[in-house]
């Protein structure tokens, strides 16, 4: 297990910089950002659902929610027979936020690939992605 403990370490301090680097050229925080990204591909959802999406308190996502209400990144629309509950759907502009944010750090990402790495070195990252892609679903569904 120390290996393990080891190759744990070396992946998150290769991954921070990656990370922060991606993410430095955002205009809104991760969490609304999240919560944009879940509306956009599963469609309208209540705060409650969203809360469970995220993994953040019911105040978090109300907080968040007026925030990009504000913005007119979200609509809010109570349900056609049940009254007390409100669906939360994401705008046409909340689309084109949540886009420009995910190209900020694409771009960068597209470069540095294409310029740093050999043809190998990018056929190395292309086939870790699954196995990375596997370490978050594992911890998600757990």
């Amino acid at each position: 297990m120390p290996d393990d403990q080891n190759v744990a370490h070396e992946l998150r301090e290769a991954l921070r910089p990656l990370y922060r680097r991606l993410n430095n050229a955002r205009t809104m925080s991760l969490g609304k950002a999240g919560i944009l990204t879940l509306l956009a591909e599963r469609g309208r959802a209540t705060a409650a659902q969203l809360a469970t999406a995220q993994q953040i308190t019911p105040q978090g996502v109300t907080s968040a929610l007026n925030e990009l209400e504000s913005q007119q990144l979200i609509e809010r629309v109570p349900d056609d027979v049940d009254r007390r509950r409100i669906w939360v759907h994401v705008t046409e502009e909340g689309r084109r936020r949540l886009e420009d944010d995910r190209a900020a750090g694409q771009s960068w990402l597209v470069d540095a690939l294409t310029e740093r790495l050999d043809d190998e070195e990018r056929r190395i990252v292309r086939a870790a992605l699954p196995v990375l892609r596997k370490i978050t679903e594992d911890s998600a569904d757990a």
